[in-house]
């Protein structure tokens, strides 16, 4: 049975990754400084993992977590667009510097594959949709730039030292237990969360922005995949289902789906938000083998049938 760490692994992408591991027969074992994920995330399978808590910015902690891994699934990370706007030095320390560490750690441990969560963000506001790996970046924020560094730090672990890496380049990620109240909140749980307590969600533009939503369990499909593929060392890969949606579209099923007629709230719009996202697959279906598990509207109804039952006043 193989040992593998996951940082972050108490987070919203994290946690359903663990609990994926841990069936699968893995020996998990969990770094998490928990200042945005939660043990919450990790109570059906507490006794089945080893989790550690402290920070990837640390590499005695790093050198300590690496010891005995096959593979690396990397997720820690500052993961919003607009507090990375707000403290740029804080995406940097954690997202460019804390992948480095998590790189050194695992070259010097003998780890033989690292899986980065990286970030269609990357892309910025380039206008060639759908977006694929070969588009010269445009990252619009501090979070984009940090992330899109963090690919470029496993690159040059691939060619330079030989470390397997491969960086998956997840667009919107949305499903059950992300966190909906932080001020950070992504979308589709800020938008139902707020309409099943009877609230208008706000809207940072005009709500014709659209994105490429991919269901937690593809992004979990695709890290599995990733961590026992043969030939993508070094490789970038779009993590996505190849469809976008408008927000004004989703809070339009969002209100059909609870029986709600609550108009959103229109606000101004947020820098460093790109106006439109949408993924080409093809690179992933070639090189892992992927496909998506769930598309929008299945992933949407389980997402919005979960906020209800835990989040309803």
């Amino acid at each position: 049975m193989s040992r593998v760490l996951v940082t972050g692994g108490a987070g919203f992408i994290g946690g359903h990754l663990v609990e994926r591991l841990v069936a699968t027969g893995r020996e998990v074992r969990v770094l998490d400084d928990l200042s945005t994920g939660y043990r919450r995330n990790l109570l059906a399978v507490e006794n089945d993992v080893e989790f550690i808590e402290g920070t990837i910015c640390d590499p005695q902690t790093l050198a300590r977590c690496c010891a005995g891994v096959d593979v690396v699934f990397h997720l820690a990370a500052q993961g919003s667009v607009p507090r990375s706007v707000e403290e740029p030095r804080t995406a940097h320390e954690i997202n460019a510097t804390g992948t480095l560490n998590v790189l050194i750690a695992a070259r010097d441990a003998g780890v033989r594959r690292v899986v980065y969560s990286a970030s269609s963000a990357a892309y910025g506001d380039t206008p060639t949709l759908p977006k694929v790996e070969t588009i010269p970046p445009q990252p619009l924020s501090p979070y984009a730039v940090s992330k899109l560094t963090g690919e470029y730090y496993c690159a040059c672990f691939s060619a330079v030292y030989g470390l397997s890496t491969i960086s998956l380049r997840y667009f919107n990620v949305f499903g059950p237990r992300q966190d909906p109240n932080s001020q950070y909140a992504a979308a589709i749980p800020a938008f139902v969360t707020r309409l099943v307590r009877g609230q208008p969600p706000i809207v940072y533009g005009d709500g014709e922005q659209s994105r490429d939503f991919c269901f937690i369990e593809n992004v979990v499909h695709a890290n599995l995949l990733a961590a026992e593929v043969e030939h993508a060392a070094g490789e970038v890969v779009n993590i996505a289902c190849g469809e976008h949606i408008t927000l004004n579209r989703i809070i339009a099923l969002m209100r059909e789906h609870l029986g709600v007629d609550i108009e959103p709230q229109y606000a101004a719009p947020r820098p460093g938000d790109v106006r439109h996202s949408l993924a080409d697959i093809s690179a992933a279906r070639r090189l892992l083998g992927y496909e998506p598990q769930v598309m929008f509207a299945e992933g949407l109804s389980r997402s919005i049938d979960w906020y209800r039952e835990n989040y309803a006043q």
